[in-house]
């Protein structure tokens, strides 16, 4: 569904201009000196309204985290909900997933958050879903060497075509499961506990979640 624009959520984003970052080219391959440091640097594309950044910054200190999020209005209130939350080792990328190789370089990212995203059912739409092979070649430029996607829906046709494509582009399988907050062999414990807003609400309505992790060639 397409959102109304909201009046005056340019200046909005304008007022978050510490957080979002949009149309500036020059961050491929600074993004150390946008941090203020070499910290490995992590992408989640349709980071939503931020909640799954937020706690993943509190976490780790250590990373450096970039939210990618195509709509003004979200993006927004992702940045007032990092904000609340004090973390200073994250920012927001006001952009479309196919535009990240203006603002990353080769090799910059060391780990792609694919978090419920939209499954683009209809075969005729299969090329926007963001494990799509046009998808997949970008983040196969912009991953580091035997880099990651972490990826989790709650769709299992998504997650299938997923997993095809992945292996079709070269990237190695691990932690495969259909279900991870039931199962005893990938977990919460071994995937990770930080949950995002959608992931909540589809566990209380008992829809089980899909998840992998996909591993990029080391050559």
């Amino acid at each position: 569904m397409r959102l109304r624009r909201k009046r005056g959520v340019e200046q909005r984003v304008a007022q978050k201009a510490h957080l979002i970052v949009s149309g500036q080219q020059e961050l491929r391959g600074r993004w150390a000196e946008v941090f203020g440091s070499g910290h490995p640097l992590h992408v989640e594309i349709g980071a939503g309204k931020g909640a799954f950044l937020a706690a993943m910054a509190r976490a780790y200190p250590d990373i450096n985290f970039v939210g990618v999020e195509k709509v003004p209005e979200i993006i927004v209130k992702a940045a007032e909900k990092i904000e609340a939350a004090g973390a200073s080792n994250v920012r927001l990328l006001l952009a479309d997933a196919g535009s990240l190789p203006f603002y990353f370089d080769r090799g910059e990212i060391e780990r792609i958050y694919l978090n419920f995203s939209d499954p683009w059912p209809k075969k005729r739409h299969a090329k926007r879903r963001l494990t799509s092979p046009r998808f997949l070649d970008i983040y196969l430029r912009l991953l580091t060497k035997g880099g990651e996607i972490h990826l989790k829906t709650d769709s299992r046709e998504f997650f299938e075509y997923s997993l095809e494509s992945l292996v079709g582009a070269g990237f190695s399988l691990q932690k495969i499961t259909f279900d991870l907050h039931g199962s005893t062999a990938g977990g919460p414990a071994t995937f990770g506990c930080i949950m995002t807003e959608y992931e909540q609400k589809f566990i209380d309505q008992g829809i089980p979640i899909c998840s992998c992790e996909a591993i990029s060639p080391l050559v």
